[in-house]
């Protein structure tokens, strides 16, 4: 067992001074670094496959998540159980594919990965024609559309991956290097979905990306899980939809007599769209398979305000088994998200402890492990959808998505920071531990919509996504640091995500105590953080305070896209 640093500095001294007495100091909790590390070892273990949905991985990940929040006491909030059901269709595209785009006959996985969601039988597309339509954006606020005077029905949209600031950073549209939700392909095949394209096929490039074709490989192959959507939406989504190499694009571009790196400059510089001259032939087996999976939610009532709630959200899905592969076949996501999850139990320990010893918050807490994250957000989108909570009595969310397993550092990364008057619980906690707030350090790769607080963020509750830091403590963890970074290249989404004895889980002991601690105050007092003005949610929940000197979020007032 290691002890975390004291939590409660002269700011939180403050506070407690307008608690109930009964409150007891948030000093005297202690994080238990060997529980943390069983259930990350447990969760990440060869038995549980990889925890995809609606897997034997996720039958036991459920069992194990209920049975820890039954050893804590914590309600079910349906009354039965700790599950909320989440409606889902698994796609699986054939590993058989014919796939011809121009002349190029393309190699299914090696330079192409290609899937409809849909419930067909057979992809069979002859000839369809090629239009590229720059980044796939359309966005009245930066005055520009891509899909300016085209019609795309019948036709195969290709597209550039990120958003225009990011060639172009200073000028002035979009979010400079800082990615736009417009920027995310999950975006970008709505888009296209809207514009009544047939396909969409995004071009992957390795930086704007902000991961290699491997990542595309293993997370767009086998089986895609989706929300299961009303007929209206399930007709207007594009028939197949999937990515590109670099390399096969530009020889797609060369055959069309055009230079695939002069005309992403021009489409960075302003909207545009025009006809490739080329068609593509596609043709796969497809099946569709439905079941529910399952979010794991447990409440922990608060003493004075329980219908007032902070949530807690981790997913617990990772990517599961792939067959086809040579060697080690299961995709453990220790790091991604075991970690995650793993957080959220022992923080939930924590409180439980103190609520056990007459010391409850008076807002109540809600843990949500999600399902289906690697696949869209699936469970965290649900729930906002479909919340157990009213969304007007949620507070706030503080989201643990792969906890540092790199050592202590000085800093703390909050991803998208500047969005809402939320972060500022967490940059008064952090003074108990002398570390200082930064931003993300790549905030080119769009890290506010990739993980689940952004579902309950489009919807207006305050969400951050936060932990970790970029500088290390001192020179012997600077060093361990490089040398676990060796170690962990590549391993996002890969197989070799595994849980690893000789991770140095001190730094994320440290940023547990930090939401912790903001929990705590939040959880105590009667503030409604929200968003500020400038930002994409300022409008659904606006902050009281003004924002922060530092540079203002571009806002993206279309959250009708989102």
């Amino acid at each position: 067992m290691r002890s975390i640093l004291p939590l409660c500095v002269l700011t939180l001294l403050s506070a407690c001074s307008q608690h109930p007495s009964n409150i007891s100091n948030p000093s005297d909790v202690t994080f238990d670094e060997a529980r943390f590390r069983q259930d990350i070892k447990t969760l990440a273990s060869d038995e549980f496959e990889g925890r995809a949905p609606t897997t034997k991985g996720e039958q036991l990940t459920l069992d194990y998540l209920s049975n820890a929040f039954t050893q804590m006491g914590l309600e079910k909030p349906n009354g039965k159980d700790y599950l909320q059901a989440v409606p889902m269709v698994s796609y699986t595209a054939s590993e058989q594919q014919v796939i011809r785009l121009g002349e190029l006959q393309l190699k299914h996985r090696q330079d192409v990965v290609l899937g409809s969601r849909h419930d067909i039988a057979k992809v069979d597309i002859n000839k369809a024609p090629l239009v590229f339509v720059g980044y796939g954006i359309n966005a009245p606020e930066y005055q520009w559309n891509d899909y300016q005077d085209i019609d795309m029905h019948g036709k195969i949209a290709v597209i550039l991956v990120n958003d225009p600031g990011f060639s172009r950073p200073d000028s002035g549209k979009f979010n400079g290097k800082a990615m736009t939700y417009y920027g995310r392909w999950n975006y970008k095949f709505e888009e296209a979905s809207r514009q009544g394209a047939l396909g969409a096929i995004i071009i992957h490039d390795t930086k704007p990306a902000s991961y290699p074709w491997s990542v595309v490989e293993n997370s767009w192959s086998g089986a895609q899980q989706d929300l299961v959507r009303s007929e209206p939406e399930q007709t207007e989504r594009v028939k197949v939809e999937g990515w590109i190499t670099y390399d096969v694009a530009t020889e797609l571009f060369d055959r069309s007599g055009l230079s695939l790196a002069t005309i992403s400059d021009r489409a960075a510089a302003s909207a545009i769209n025009l006809p490739l001259n080329q068609t593509a032939s596609i043709a796969f087996e497809n099946q569709a398979e439905y079941a529910n999976s399952y979010n794991v939610v447990a409440t922990l009532p608060g003493s004075s305000r329980p219908d007032e709630h902070i949530l807690f959200t981790a997913h617990w899905d990772h990517i599961g088994v792939d067959a086809s592969k040579d060697g080690d076949q299961i995709y453990n996501g220790a790091l991604d998200n075991a970690s995650g999850t793993a957080g959220i139990l022992e923080i939930a320990r924590q409180f439980a402890e103190q609520a056990n010893n007459g010391h409850p918050l008076a807002r109540s807490l809600t843990f949500i492990a999600t399902t289906g994250e690697e696949q869209g957000l699936l469970g965290s989108r649900y729930y906002a959808a479909n919340p157990i909570y009213p969304l007007d009595k949620s507070v706030a969310v503080f989201n643990l998505d792969s906890t540092n397993i790199y050592g202590r550092t000085t800093d703390y990364t909050i991803v998208g920071k500047g969005k809402s008057e939320l972060e500022n619980y967490l940059v008064d906690a952090l003074k108990s531990q002398n570390r200082t707030a930064k931003r993300e350090k790549y905030p080119e790769s769009g890290g506010f919509f990739r993980s689940d607080h952004f579902s309950f963020a489009k919807e207006g509750v305050p969400a951050v996504f936060a932990g970790g830091g970029s500088e290390p403590v001192d020179e012997a963890t600077a060093q361990y640091k490089a040398q676990m970074k060796l170690k962990m290249k590549g391993c996002y989404h890969n197989v070799c995500d595994e849980y690893r004895e000789d991770w140095d889980l001190s730094g994320a002991l440290e940023d547990l105590a930090i939401f912790y601690q903001a929990a705590f105050v939040l959880g105590n007092n009667r503030d409604w953080p929200g968003y500020y003005k400038g930002t994409e949610f300022n409008a659904l929940r606006p902050a009281q305070e003004k924002q922060p000197n530092q540079q203002s979020v571009q806002k993206s007032k279309q959250l009708t896209n989102f």
